[in-house]
């Protein structure tokens, strides 16, 4: 009974998984072509985000039928994945000191708003299976949690340009602590990963 409620579970996790890839894959175009559009570096960050979470579960629905070895294994690799992020934004965002200007901040406001759903959508569906084949479901319920985090700070950033200040300082301030949040998130993955080594043997 109990292997047939695992594998229950593990082909519900392969559906998740499968849509969540295909969820990242199709809103990384959209954010991706509103960011060049509108010189936004959070808007950019964040596109570069999502098709790095494709990636994730990509590699993650290609490893789910791994021995628990080469999982923690895997989950090394996916840490060091999780950087991508992190430095493609602190590359643009030194670009865009050179040419500082203000996105366009309705679409800035309402392409975070668009993220946020799909974010949410994805981190509810991975919730239930984020401590299943360890470190590699965390990796993508982490990513997703983040990523919704870090849209609702876009949407912030698109506000205050509107009504506050039209400057490109809040939507550059935030594409950086999105960069820091994968930082963050590779640490823990790494974390885990190294965990699940050691509990192997």
């Amino acid at each position: 009974m109990d292997r047939g409620g695992g594998n229950i579970e593990t082909g519900g996790l392969r559906r998740v998984v499968k849509l969540v890839a295909l969820l990242n894959l199709a809103y990384f175009g959209v954010e991706f072509a509103v960011a060049l559009r509108i010189g936004s570096v959070s808007l950019f960050a964040d596109s570069v985000d999502f098709l790095e979470d494709a990636s994730v579960n990509i590699l993650i629905l290609i490893a789910l039928g791994w021995s628990a070895r080469n999982r923690a294994r895997l989950g090394v690799a996916l840490a060091l994945i999780l950087l991508v992020p992190g430095i493609a934004t602190l590359w643009t965002a030194w670009t865009k000191f050179e040419v500082p200007s203000a996105p366009a901040p309705v679409a800035l406001t309402l392409t975070g708003l668009g993220a946020l759903a799909i974010n949410l959508s994805c981190a509810l569906m991975l919730a239930r299976y984020r401590q299943h084949s360890g470190s590699l479901t965390r990796a993508a319920f982490l990513s997703a949690r983040n990523d919704a985090l870090a849209n609702l700070a876009i949407v912030s950033a698109g506000l205050i340009t509107a009504i506050l200040w039209r400057s490109p300082w809040p939507d550059l301030i935030v594409g950086l602590v999105i960069g820091a949040m994968n930082i963050d998130a590779a640490r823990e993955v790494w974390t885990a990963a190294r965990e699940e080594h050691r509990a192997i043997g």
